[in-house]
């Protein structure tokens, strides 16, 4: 798994949206749940509010890469509406930082 991603998603596990955030590009852009967030400080805010409505465990297991896309997808539990669910998570990384993160199912 590229450095980038991988730290992307020992970041998560770990549940600081400042180590979340630190991940990303300064310019870095998340799509998640219809919503754009693009910059550190809207992705930090991104992953607070989120850790903030809900706690959750996403574990990957397959990915592929094409058109310069990274996917990954993980399985995701936690007290979430739809818990539990595959999510598919499409990266594209700038030298070893996430660029471009959607999150889709």
């Amino acid at each position: 798994m590229p450095k980038g991603i991988e730290a992307y998603f020992v970041a998560d596990r770990d549940g600081s949206p400042d180590a979340i955030a630190a991940t990303f590009t300064e310019n870095g852009i998340v799509k998640d749940k219809g919503k754009t967030h693009r910059g550190r400080g809207a992705i930090r805010a991104w992953m607070a509010d989120e850790a903030q409505q809900y706690s959750y465990t996403v574990e990957p297991f397959l990915f592929a890469t094409e058109n310069g896309k990274t996917q990954v997808t993980a399985h995701a539990v936690g007290d979430f509406p739809g818990s539990p669910i595959d999510l598919r998570f499409y990266f594209v990384l700038a030298n070893d930082k996430v660029a471009e993160l959607e999150i889709t199912v």
